[in-house]
């Protein structure tokens, strides 16, 4: 998998994110950029490899000519690109028709998000942004088997894939203009500056983990040895910013307090970076965690939280992020908000 810097556009301040892995292949050092002529460009690592004109008027529609002979990755991946592109730029966009051209030497049935309107190719917003060949840093999760296994308390759930490695997600976030990414964590690189985030007081009044550094060892230890639960560090423009556990709620502590799915998620999360505090970024990593929960398994549906009930800068986040208030309840450590956010809603209102 490359990664490279987003491409920035000329006039328009367009920035595009940096993963791309048409085909499910290995990941092409491919990026977009609008020119100040009102031309969109797909480019090959350095090189300008199909480009096309925003034409003015509804509907949006991508018609790209490309340059030489690009193999069928290469113009998959200029397509995905170039979509973004047209998404990234206008918030208000809701579909984009694709010339059929566009198409030639592609199995349509690739870009799965197409679908075909009046016997044109069309590509909607919601379904653009649940592809995960642009964002998700490793192959989705599946079903390892047929039925589920015996769980806590009766709740029996699917077995789970074992944790991704490395960068998961990474995207750029038109909204607060910064690049959102989540890696999995190494304990020995990361247990300085988690031992620092979870001794801050402000971390601490939530997290209570406020432990020495050899503790917090075995903590995140243990974490790691779960098959339904895995912590990932957060970073905006590749500097480390927070601390995230993401886990499969039915075998979570979570899971007998509602009626929870086999395949709900929920997560933890905390900025331990205070230069990176405030609602413009907080928002970029809500965004963005919900988003690869929602990329990193197509059968979850809800995506679910349990913040306190006193954590109300949290909680002023939730209409924004299509979240919404199932009920109040007690665990034995706290009183919590059960917070809920639905895969339609969210791909539906949230802006991406």
């Amino acid at each position: 998998m490359n990664v490279h810097t987003p491409a920035f556009s000329g006039e328009t301040g367009t920035r595009l994110s940096s993963l791309v892995r048409p085909l499910a292949s290995s990941a092409i050092d491919l990026s977009a950029r609008w020119t100040s002529d009102d031309d969109l460009q797909v480019l090959l690592e350095a090189s300008v490899i199909a480009s096309c004109m925003a034409a003015p008027g509804a509907p949006a529609r991508l018609g790209l000519t490309f340059d030489g002979s690009p193999n069928p990755a290469e113009r998959v991946g200029a397509v995905l690109v170039a979509l973004e592109a047209f998404f990234a730029r206008d918030a208000e966009l809701v579909e984009v028709q694709v010339d059929q051209e566009t198409l030639a030497g592609i199995d349509t049935r690739s870009l799965a998000f197409l679908h075909l309107s009046d016997g044109k190719f069309t590509v909607s917003r919601s379904g653009f942004y649940q592809t995960s060949s642009l964002w998700l840093g490793h192959p989705q999760a599946g079903r390892t088997r047929a039925g589920l296994v015996p769980g806590p308390d009766g709740r029996d759930h699917p077995l789970r894939p074992p944790h991704p490695d490395g960068l998961v997600y990474q995207r750029y976030d038109p909204v607060a203009d910064v690049t959102v990414s989540f890696r999995a964590v190494d304990i020995d690189r990361d247990l300085d500056t988690f031992h620092r985030w979870m001794n801050d007081g402000r971390v601490a009044y939530f997290w209570e983990l406020a432990q020495p550094k050899e503790e917090l060892r075995s903590y995140l230890e243990q974490l790691q040895a779960k098959p339904h639960t895995y912590p990932l560090i957060g970073a905006f423009d590749g500097q480390d910013a927070g601390y995230f556990e993401t886990y499969w709620v039915r075998e979570d502590r979570l899971g007998p307090y509602y009626d929870s799915g086999p395949w709900d998620r929920g997560w933890h999360g905390l900025i331990g970076e205070r230069r990176h505090l405030g609602r413009v970024k907080t928002g970029a990593w809500l965004r963005g965690l919900a988003h690869y929960l929602f990329l990193d398994c197509p059968m979850t549906e809800n995506i679910m939280g349990e913040p306190r009930v006193d954590n109300a800068k949290l909680l002023t986040y939730a209409d924004a992020l299509a979240y919404e208030k199932v009920k109040e309840f007690d665990f034995p450590h706290k009183r919590s908000a059960l917070m809920r956010c639905r895969r339609d809603r969210f791909f539906a209102e949230v802006r991406l």
